[in-house]
């Protein structure tokens, strides 16, 4: 090389972005190619090329694009990373831009430092909310889940008041339970026989043997289950989110159930002025 071109490099260096462009054309590569590569935006990757760092989010964002490129080419990106830094250096003062601590691979847009703070303050105040409600929830007895025996699952109110009522079973009639949605179960009779447990999975069916003696289930999701007696619904075998146990589960056991109430009636029962 002649003093007068050693002259020349060092008073126009070769800059980032002419660098890296023909390094991708030597490898025949599109800028396309770049970007499905190191997953930055193709306007960031133009953008380096033009040598328009004031396009790029931050002094970070375009130190960790650069690096990302020059690796997707074979280029020395810790050399690369430093020559782009002193570019950086040699800007006017309003044009040098604020860094922030962010992945250099990240190629998303970059939040403000406010807007940052903002959101780690809320998410704090929303963790200690939920710290101090679970807490209260715990310390109270009445929130504790609880084992529902056979004579204390009564069914729940339905919820909508429209529904209509549930027609006769036939007591004798065959016993089918159908999961609603995944649901675990365990049927056994009264000497503790296991008939049927398993996590059933939606629309899967169940028919309890007619000749079992005094089928019993429990489950920890009852609502799930839909219960069928001789092909007629009857009412649900314990309340939403209860787990039940020791409930009889015969047809005569079913059919003997008191109906579920609709809400009309419970608001009626509740707002009657007493005798």
């Amino acid at each position: 090389m002649s003093d007068e071109t050693e002259q020349e490099s060092a008073l126009f260096p070769e800059r980032i972005g002419d660098k890296l462009r023909a390094a991708r054309t030597k490898a025949g590569l599109d800028l396309s190619d770049i970007a499905t590569k190191t997953r930055v935006p193709l306007r960031h990757l133009t953008a380096i090329e033009s040598g328009d760092y004031s396009s790029l989010p931050s002094a970070t964002y375009c130190v960790g694009f650069v690096k990302a490129y020059a690796r997707a080419v074979g280029e020395d990106e810790v050399a690369l990373a430093a020559q782009l830094r002193r570019e950086l250096g040699q800007m006017p003062p309003e044009e040098r831009y604020e860094p922030h601590f962010v992945d250099e691979n990240e190629s998303g847009p970059v939040p403000t430092r406010k807007l940052a703070i903002t959101a780690a303050v809320i998410g704090a105040l929303l963790i200690a909310g939920y710290a101090v409600w679970r807490n209260s929830w715990s310390a109270d007895p009445g929130n504790s889940p609880a084992l529902v025996s056979d004579d204390a699952a009564e069914p729940a109110v339905l919820a909508n008041a429209a529904a209509p009522a549930m027609p006769e079973p036939d007591a004798r009639g065959e016993v089918v339970l159908t999961a609603k949605e995944s649901v675990w179960i365990r049927v056994y009779d009264a000497a503790d026989k296991v008939l049927f447990e398993k996590e059933m999975t939606p629309g899967e069916r169940f028919a309890v043997p007619a000749d079992a003696n005094k089928p019993m289930i429990r489950t920890g999701r009852a609502d799930l289950l839909t219960v069928n007696v001789g092909g007629k619904e009857v009412a649900p075998l314990g309340p939403a989110e209860r787990t039940i146990k020791d409930v009889e589960i015969s047809a005569a056991a079913l059919v003997a159930r008191a109906p579920v109430p609709t809400a009309a009636a419970t608001v009626s029962n509740a707002t009657a002025p007493a005798p």
